[in-house]
Formats: structure tokens, C-alpha cells, sequence
């Protein structure tokens, strides 16, 4: 069946340039063979081997491409003249492994990177023309030494403050809950060839599902999805929930509360309140109560889903405002006093 490259490099067939970098980095640096002297130093050479070799078929697209539809077999078919005429020319691309050591020393910028780490790390740094270095001279050097500087340890490179953006978000929608698609473009750091690098644009869509019941200041996060540089880690994108003011309804916490005006007759003889709720329904609410000012009526289980406990919801809360009449005729007022059972004014 041939090597799995993808077992070798410890990664799953969907690694990301990244992800290969990470694990090439940290496998080769604990196989190398400076590193594994002794009794072990030929099974880190068989390994260390396998590494770089896996390594340099999956760092490169058309090699990746090839393998992945004709495994080990078809990549290195022609290398001996056995390339098969079902491959469509695939296996022209003639891989011959090349030498682990020069792999290494082209990722690390030094084929003895143990000996004098601080020698290789400023080396990366040189400017055009001072010198070949992994090979190179020139403006290639130049170039290799910017890339070489986004190579190095993850644990070194700096991750910036999440971006956050508000997410505005109707009572409806966070009532019942939504999903949203949020289109995002950023910028992107690209492979241009094998090993430079270059800043590109890409677009994607996010899917948002929001849970019925969450309140503002609700936070989603999607992990490196911001803008990406060359030596820094992407920043986290963050939404965070943000409410739209609802023409009849205010939130507070998982209540529902709702202000409503009724005539000093209504209130002393009772009415019926008519509501639309968030979700459509028609509710209606009879009202018994003598309602004074500021009287609160509380309708169990009719506010926001409480998140985390399902089934569960907060109470509607209707606060009355009594309308009272500006002014009263005589007749009025005495047949007021003759209903509550007052004593007729003198006049």
C-alpha cells in the first residue's frame, strides 16, 4: 500500500500548510540524529529519513496532488520508467526523495542547527548579498530569510487582542433562535512556490447559530479567523450579541416587560388586554384587579427561554399607567360617590 505520509507527519489529510510546518518542526527536531546518538541513532536516521520525506511531498501541491489520488506507488512510478499510462501523465513529475538532511537544513536554515542556534537564527536575517545561505545567494536569500522568520516557533509568535463586532439581533431571533451566515474577507498569508511567501485576500462564510435566549453581551468566537501577517498568529473573531429595541416589548434579564395605558373606567371595572407574542401567538389576558398606578400584572412562563435550562422560561410583566379623566361634571362626580358608596357633596 505504500508509506502514509499523513500518519509519518502525524497530521490528518486535510493539514493546512501550518499544520505540516508545526509537525515537520517538532518531529525533525526530536528524531535528528545529532540529537539521538547511540544505540537509538539508526532508528532516529530511519525516521528522521521518513520525516523529511513526507515532509517534502505534502509541502508541495502538485507532489501532494499526486500522491494523494495514486499513493507512494504512483509518486515515485516513473522515477524507475514504470510510470502507468491510467495516471494521465501524473507520474511525469519523477520524485526521487531528496537528501533529509538538505530538507532540514532549507526549513531550519542550518543542517547543524544544535551546535550553534544562535549562529543559525541571525543568519536568517542576512540581506542581499551576504552570502549563499541553505544554498541560496542573492535575492533568493533575501527572500528566504523573510520566510524563514514566519517559520519559527509558534510559541515565539505574537497573537493579537481578539477583533470583536456587534451583532445586532431582534427580541424575535433571540427568542426562538436563528442562524446567520456572515460573509468575512481577510487578508491571508500564501504560499508562492514552494517556500516564499506572499499576502493574499480570501472570502468565507460563517455560520452563527444563535441559541434562543441569549442576551446581549453573548460572545461567539471563531478561533484565528481574523487577519493574518507574516511572524503573528491570526487574532480570534469575535461577535458579540448586541439587541435591537423592539417596538413593544423590553427585556430584563429572562423577563418580558411590556407598559401599557388604560382608561380610569378599565381599570376600576376590569378589561381584557390583547398581546402578539415574540413567536406569533395571540395572547389574551383578562384583567380582574382594581389596577392602581403602577400596578404590575405577572404572567407565569411567558418571557425569554432561560439558556441552559430547557424548557424553562422568564415572566411577561404588563405595568399599567391609569389615564384619568382632566376633569369631572357634577353629575359625574355624584354618580362616582353614589357607586363606591361615598356620601353626596354638599352643595
Amino acid at each position: 500500500m505504500g508509506t502514509d505520509y499523513y500518519n509519518v507527519l502525524k497530521v490528518n489529510r486535510n493539514a493546512t500548510e501550518e499544520d505540516l510546518k508545526k509537525s515537520y518542526r517538532r518531529l525533525a527536531m526530536k528524531w535528528h540524529p545529532d540529537k539521538n546518538p547511540g544505540d537509538v541513532k539508526k532508528e532516529a536516521e530511519a525516521k528522521f529519513k521518513k520525516i523529511s520525506e513526507a515532509y517534502e511531498v505534502l509541502s508541495d501541491p502538485q507532489k501532494r496532488a499526486i500522491y494523494d489520488q495514486y499513493g507512494e506507488e504512483g509518486l515515485k512510478a516513473s522515477a524507475d520508467g514504470g510510470g502507468s499510462t491510467s495516471m494521465n501523465g501524473a507520474a511525469k513529475q519523477r520524485f526521487n526523495p531528496r537528501n533529509a538532511e538538505d530538507v532540514f537544513a532549507e526549513f531550519f536554515g542550518s543542517s547543524k542547527p544544535f551546535e550553534n542556534m544562535g549562529r543559525a537564527k541571525s543568519m536568517r536575517f542576512q540581506t542581499e548579498g551576504a552570502g549563499t545561505f541553505g544554498g541560496l545567494g542573492g535575492n533568493e536569500n533575501k527572500f528566504r530569510s523573510y520566510n524563514e522568520s514566519v517559520g519559527t516557533s509558534s510559541s515565539q509568535a505574537r497573537k493579537p487582542p481578539p477583533v470583536e463586532t456587534k451583532l445586532p439581533c431582534s427580541l424575535e431571533e433571540l427568542y426562538a433562535g436563528s442562524t446567520r451566515k456572515m460573509k468575512i474577507s481577510r487578508n491571508v498569508v500564501k504560499p508562492n512556490g514552494k517556500h516564499f511567501l506572499q499576502l493574499g485576500t480570501e472570502s468565507e462564510i460563517l455560520t452563527i447559530d444563535i441559541k434562543p435566549g441569549w442576551k446581549k453581551g453573548t460572545k461567539i468566537t471563531f478561533s484565528n479567523k481574523g487577519n493574518e501577517q507574516p511572524n503573528q498568529l491570526p487574532a480570534d473573531l469575535v461577535f458579540v450579541i448586541d439587541e435591537k429595541p423592539h417596538d413593544l416589548y423590553t427585556r430584563e434579564s429572562n423577563d418580558l416587560l411590556v407598559h401599557r395605558k388604560i382608561d380610569l373606567v378599565d381599570a376600576l371595572a376590569g378589561t381584557t388586554v390583547n398581546l402578539k407574542t415574540l413567536d406569533g401567538r395571540d395572547l389574551v389576558i383578562k384583567l380582574t384587579d382594581v389596577v392602581t398606578p403602577g400596578y404590575e400584572l405577572v404572567i407565569a412562563k411567558e418571557g425569554m427561554p432561560i439558556v441552559k435550562e430547557n424548557g424553562r422560561r422568564g415572566n411577561l410583566r404588563i405595568k399599567f399607567d391609569v389615564n384619568f379623566p382632566k376633569r369631572l361634571s357634577s353629575e359625574q362626580r355624584h354618580s362616582i360617590r353614589k357607586v363606591l358608596g361615598g356620601q353626596p357633596q354638599q352643595q
